[in-house]
């Protein structure tokens, strides 16, 4: 079973009457992320337009997996639940991947396995805020840019993406987001809840954004293992229709601050 150890910033107080980890039902430790509040989306002058304006957000507390779904997690839902399989399932191989993100799933699949195991996907607001912190920083680590010890970023296309692209989830363990938080840059992009809206930041309301109410495509976070580093920074957006399954493209899951079951 995969363990983390929160490592929290030091200007982050984590609730006292939650523990700091929990253990999904699925077998996935979950760290804490206590209340607080950022500045969500990038200053004039740093990333694309649909980061900005950079406005503040206050997050309620939240449980967050510390790693992405793995190939042996989702392997399990799919015996359950006989779900539609991920485009480029590795089928006899899913032993010698069982460690790496699962990718080919759709935002849908990746909504049922949250589902299926008592949790949800992360609103964008708190995976922005797992990722950086209340300190602004630009990657989960700090400011420095990607390299191959911090993130598996900015790697050419290969069809065998299972076996010599993608890495074990918590590959880069010092590389962690201020809650302790594992790849939470490369690897693979995530989905998350939120459908997109350009223009959702000038009108997100402060506390708790639920993104917008309808859309035609969701949002992705964290870069991927073939795109470049700067579409691993925390405030970096991607979009694409639901219903799309990439070798890049993964998640991890949410479920909200209580006690535990």
């Amino acid at each position: 079973m995969l363990t983390a150890t929160p490592a929290v910033a030091t200007a982050i107080t984590v609730a006292t009457e939650l523990p700091a980890t929990i253990t999904g039902q699925d077998g996935a430790p979950m760290l804490l992320i206590p209340a607080g509040e950022f500045l969500m989306g990038s200053p004039k002058g740093e990333g694309l337009s649909d980061e900005r304006p950079q406005h503040q957000v206050r997050i309620g507390a939240f449980y967050m997996d510390a790693h992405e779904v793995t190939v042996v997690q989702y392997e399990k839902f799919l015996d359950a639940t006989g779900h539609i399989l991920p485009e480029f399932w590795p089928y006899d191989e899913t032993r010698d991947y069982a460690d790496r993100p699962v990718v080919g799933v759709d935002w849908g699949g990746a909504k049922a396995y949250c589902e299926w195991t008592g949790k949800r996907l992360p609103t964008e607001a708190e995976w922005e805020y797992a990722a950086r912190g209340n300190d602004g920083r630009r990657y989960p680590w700090g400011e420095a840019k990607p390299t191959a010890e911090k993130a598996n970023v900015g790697r050419s296309w290969s069809y065998k993406f299972y076996k010599d692209r993608l890495e074990p989830v918590g590959s880069h363990a010092g590389a962690a987001s201020p809650f302790g938080i594992h790849d939470m840059a490369g690897n693979v992009w995530e989905w998350v809840a939120d459908w997109y809206d350009a223009k959702y930041y000038a009108q997100s309301p402060g506390e708790n954004p639920p993104g917008p109410r309808d859309g035609t495509m969701r949002v992705l976070r964290g870069g991927s293992w073939n795109f470049a580093g700067k579409y691993s920074r925390t405030a970096s957006r991607l979009r694409y229709e639901p219903r799309h399954r990439a070798a890049d493209i993964g998640f991890r899951c949410a479920r909200d601050a209580r006690a535990p079951d």
